[in-house]
Parts: structure tokens; C-alpha cells; sequence
């Protein structure tokens, strides 16, 4: 499909707005990157002009319904099972279990969940260790073509390659050329579509004992990715923990949040009350 001309004026304004929805940041080097992208939607859309685009993204009543359908098209979606994995054995090992032999039951949200590997990879290891029904999991995404996946536990065979031994014919099964993990595993998690950049929305989850947000603040310009983590904080618990990828940093942020490294992987603590 071809690709139709995106000036830097009209660049500026769309990536503005894509920016404002999602949080999602284009620098003028992605003009083509974007035009690519969005000419698809447009021309689907039966426009023409990325201006008369726009203006209909930004005007029109049925306009906020069609920048949610271009956002969802814009997002990455690589992800697959086990990914970095260390983080999450220590989670469950040195914060979750502890956590349900006092008789609590944590709370932990995984933030940008795409089609839901990180969540189901948390629900396996709880489930070896019999803690499944002691931690409450939340998993939420902006797309909702994603969490539709996740919820229908429907995944990709890429999805496996970092499939530990013992995995496949325990908690999930090769279908037809797709994977797909047990239904249990799929249940005990609540798929919510939260948009981050919305403090409010994520401030109605409520707070959390972990929030696992990781590869995602890459995506996002500084302030944004401030904003996020302050966000973020807020929705922790005393004594919470923010895990984010292992090519990420909060220090530039000036975060209220300690980093600590535990076996290798590095946490992000919420002080005490």
C-alpha cells in the first residue's frame, strides 16, 4: 500500500496527537516511519490527505474511536514467555511468597501487558510453587486487540523461545500451531485496558505490593515517562516494588524510589509510610 505524503507541519500536529492519546513519541527523524504507519488507516478511513486525516482524528465525533484504533496499530507488541526471567523468579521468591505464608494476599499489576506473556509467565511460576491463589494478579495494556488475545489465551509459536524444559505439557499446550496456556492460569489474572499516561485511570486499580512495568518506558519522551513514574509510585504500597526492563533507569528521573539488586536483578522500593 503506498504511503502518502506527510509534511513536517501535519508530522508535528499527528505525532503531537498520537503523543497526547498514548504517549507514544515520534521524533521529526520518524516522519517516514509515521507516515508509513498511519497512510494504511487513512486511505482504509477513505481519506486521501494526512491533514484531512488529522483533522477528522481531532474533530469529528467518530474521530476519538478511529486515534484508538491508529494507536493500537502503532503499538509494539514483542513479547513472549520467560522474558528476562530473573526479575520474576526473584519476585515471587524474596517478596510473593513471603508476602502469603504471613497471610497476606499481594497485589501485582504488569503494566503494558501486550498480549499477556509477562502475567501468564508470573501465574506459571505461583502455580509451581502452589501460590497462584494467594497473590492477586492484575494485567493491563492500552490495546485492546492485544488484551482480546490474552484473555482468549491465543500466542504465537515465537512466543515459546525462551520456553524453559517442563513448561510445555504443564501449563500450556501447542494447538494447531498456536500455544496455549492452561485456562486456569488465564482466569486468575484480570485483564483491565488502562491507558498509562491517565493518571486517573491508573490510580482506580488501586495500590499494589509489585508493579511490574518493563520495555515500556523506552517509548515515551522524559516528561512523560515522568509522569508515568510518578503514577506508578503513587499506586505502590509502602514498601512496594516497581520492576522495569533491565535496559532501563529511573535515576534521571529523580524518583522517590530506592534501587536495590537482589541476585541480579534490580528492584525499585517504595520507603515505608
Amino acid at each position: 500500500m503506498p504511503s502518502l505524503p506527510l509534511s513536517p507541519q501535519v508530522f508535528a500536529i499527528l505525532a503531537a496527537l498520537v503523543e497526547q492519546r498514548a504517549g507514544l513519541h515520534y521524533a521529526p527523524e520518524d516522519r517516514e516511519l509515521l507516515a508509513d504507519k498511519v497512510s494504511s488507516r487513512a486511505l482504509e478511513a477513505g481519506f486521501d490527505s494526512l491533514l484531512d486525516y488529522y483533522y477528522f482524528l481531532r474533530y469529528d465525533p467518530a474521530g476519538s474511536e478511529a486515534l484508538d484504533t491508529l494507536v493500537d496499530s502503532l503499538l509494539v507488541h514483542e513479547t513472549y514467555f520467560f522474558r528476562e526471567a530473573q526479575p520474576l523468579v526473584v519476585l515471587v521468591e524474596d517478596v510473593l511468597a513471603p508476602a502469603v505464608r504471613q497471610g497476606r494476599r499481594p497485589r501485582v499489576w504488569c503494566a503494558a501487558c501486550s498480549t499477556g506473556e509477562e502475567p501468564l509467565t508470573l501465574a506459571m511460576m505461583l502455580a509451581d510453587r502452589e501460590l497462584l491463589s494467594g497473590v492477586e494478579l492484575v494485567a493491563s495494556d492500552l490495546s485492546a486487540r492485544a488484551l482480546e488475545r490474552a484473555r482468549g489465551g491465543d500466542h504465537n509459536l515465537r512466543s515459546l523461545r525462551a520456553l524453559p524444559k517442563g513448561v510445555e505439557g504443564r501449563w500450556l499446550e501447542v494447538v494447531e500451531g498456536r500455544a496455549r496456556p492452561r485456562r486456569e492460569l488465564v482466569d486468575a489474572i484480570a485483564w483491565k485496558r488502562v491507558n498509562l499516561v491517565d493518571a486517573a485511570a491508573v490510580a482506580a486499580l488501586g495500590t499494589f505490593d509489585a508493579i511490574l512495568c518493563r520495555n515500556v518506558l523506552i517509548y515515551f519522551q522524559d516528561d512523560t515517562a515522568r509522569r508515568v513514574v510518578e503514577s506508578l509510585t503513587r499506586a505502590l504500597r509502602p514498601g512496594g516494588q516497581l520492576l522495569v526492563g533491565s535496559s532501563e533507569s529511573l535515576m534521571r528521573f529523580g524518583t522517590a524510589l530506592r534501587c536495590e539488586e537482589r541476585r541480579g536483578a534490580f528492584f525499585y522500593n517504595k520507603g515505608p509510610a
